[in-house]
């Protein structure tokens, strides 16, 4: 039976990379990138090629010789991400407690949205400090719980179709670290009220969006270069006060292996992955998304391939921002104490520390890939003989 085009076209496999390489080139000729922007697309159409050097082995029994390249290791290739993710994942195990688990998301109205293409590290900080702040003060109100949280956040930009959709999802253990040393649990079976959450982090938000634009700590231009005038910023600010921002919890975890696996699906995430890439032909690309609004139902989206990659870029994150932060317990300067009170206080101990795990014992145990094994033979051991410099060859940028 001949196969048909949808078979065949699912038997070439997309990636990222190739979108990159074929279609880059014309984007970064009318299009002036940001620097770090720039960065990650010359990292994806470079991983894993001889471009970034490797290493040269050879079977002892059959005499082949392999040649592996090395990973670029940026934030935003798809690639390089599972081992980051599972390493970050051990760590973390070291730091649950032995409690269920509320998974809460903390949403940006799409109005903002502009603002944020011209302002995203300061955006993103706004975001992180109000979600926050106001997760930890609701863990200290006595009526709720009075006391310190454990949370850990995750930035996300994107939606499904690759449109700018800003939120963090947070992760929070049920109850908190009393004053006196004691375990309080939520009372009333669930963590925090979601609509009184959802009032206070849009008038923290707000409060410091006002605060930074009477300090012209933001950016205007282009699409909100209306936003120099004072009537404007007002005029939005009172938009945006007017409507109601959401807070969405989702259902309690309990167990700290299903935490994990939970966790596992938010963290060390990209745009999109290559998994979801179905098509790339001369001028479009095709990928999967999930529709929400209709019962997460599965569907196909066709784009420019210069659409496409805008849409992409708009989720590289500014250099050295950290898109996943821990609070309350969990903050790196007390951690240690604190997490020691709170075990003390829920009668458990300490899980036993995890030896850094190789890259050869991850491949084995994930991908049950033996990277010493010969490929070619399936008997053979490969030993090293020599190494390739990577090669600095860089694209001009445009002007």
């Amino acid at each position: 039976m001949r196969p048909s085009a949808q078979d065949a076209h699912r038997a070439v496999r997309v990636e990222l990379a190739d979108i990159v390489r074929a279609h880059a080139p014309a984007l970064l000729a009318s299009t002036r990138l940001a620097g770090v922007q720039y960065r990650a697309l010359r990292a994806i159409e470079r991983c894993p090629t001889a471009a970034l050097g490797g290493q040269i082995s050879r079977c002892d029994r059959c005499g082949e010789t392999h040649y592996v390249y090395h990973s670029c290791r940026n934030r935003h290739c798809p690639k390089c991400q599972t081992l980051a993710k599972e390493r970050w994942l051990a760590a973390r195990r070291a730091e649950l407690l032995p409690v269920a688990y509320f998974h809460l998301v903390f949403t940006l109205p799409h109005e903002l949205n502009p603002l944020a293409q011209g302002n995203p590290r300061l955006i993103y900080e706004l975001l992180f400090a109000s979600a926050s702040a106001t997760l930890l003060e609701f863990g200290r109100n006595p009526r709720w719980a009075g006391g310190e949280i454990a949370a850990t956040l995750v930035l996300h930009t994107w939606g499904q179709t690759l449109t700018q959709h800003l939120h963090v999802h947070a992760l929070v253990a049920s109850g908190a670290l009393g004053a006196d040393g004691q375990w309080v649990a939520p009372r009333r079976g669930f963590l925090f009220p979601v609509k009184a959450l959802s009032k206070v982090f849009r008038g923290k938000f707000l409060a410091a969006l006002s605060r930074a634009f009477a300090q012209d700590r933001l950016r205007v231009k282009g699409s909100t270069a209306a936003l120099a005038e004072p009537s404007a910023r007002r005029g939005l600010l009172a938009t945006l006060r007017a409507k109601p921002w959401v807070v969405y919890a989702k259902h309690t975890l309990c167990g700290p292996e299903q935490v994990l696996d939970y966790l596992g699906r938010y963290v060390q995430r990209v745009a999109i992955s290559n998994e979801r890439l179905l098509e790339l032909d001369e001028g479009s690309v095709r990928f999967a998304w999930r529709d929400r609004a209709q019962g997460n139902r599965r569907k196909t989206m066709r784009l420019a391939a210069d659409q496409f990659l805008e849409r992409f870029l708009l989720h590289v994150l500014p250099s050295g921002f950290m898109r996943i932060r821990h609070y309350g317990l969990l903050a790196n300067r007390h951690k240690r104490n604190r997490l020691a009170q709170a075990r003390a206080a829920l009668n458990t101990c300490a899980p036993a520390p995890v030896p850094l795990e190789s890259v050869a014992a991850f491949c084995q145990r994930v991908l049950e890939i033996d990277i010493h094994r010969c490929p070619a033979c399936r008997i053979g051991t490969l030993h090293l003989i020599g190494t390739l410099a990577p090669q600095f060859l860089y694209r001009a940028r445009p002007p």
